[in-house]
């Protein structure tokens, strides 16, 4: 079992990617757009805004990097920082533990995000194709031979 779980793991990793980016980029472009739908305020934030456009602007942005699977470190290391902020700015003054705070969706994004940015992208992305490199998380790098 153990084998097929190594096997499918980079298939995996980017499915956990694509779904992350794309709920990610759906909060961005409700800040910004209403859509999906409008915001909990019910107003999108004005341009240059602070902290709602930026925030938003920051979510659609690493929320379409992520999905794609282009510079997905980086987007979610940026992704990861903005939604620590977010927390400990918004909700963690109202008490100290997620559950008590509605801090869930930041908390879970941020470490999410983090994960992202230790796994990669998994094997079904742009930056596969635009820049092959090194194997995928779980695959074995086809270079080294393995000595016993």
């Amino acid at each position: 079992m153990s084998e097929t779980l190594n096997r499918v793991s980079p298939r995996m990793i980017a499915v956990f990617r694509v779904v992350v980016g794309f709920l990610f980029f759906c909060h961005g472009a409700s800040t910004l757009f209403a859509w999906p739908v409008a915001p909990y305020g019910g107003a999108t934030a004005s341009v240059g805004q602070w902290p709602s456009w930026w925030a938003g602007a920051i979510e659609l942005v690493v929320g379409v990097l992520l999905v794609v699977g282009l510079g997905t470190r980086a987007a979610a290391f940026v992704g990861s920082g903005a939604m620590a902020v977010a927390y400990f700015w918004k909700p963690q003054p109202d008490g100290l533990l997620p559950i008590q705070n509605e801090g869930d969706s930041s908390a879970l994004f941020c470490w999410s995000l983090l994960l992202l940015v230790f796994l990669g992208p998994g094997r079904l992305a742009l930056a596969t194709v635009v820049r092959p490199s090194r194997p995928a998380v779980g695959e074995p790098d086809e270079d080294v031979v393995a000595v016993r």
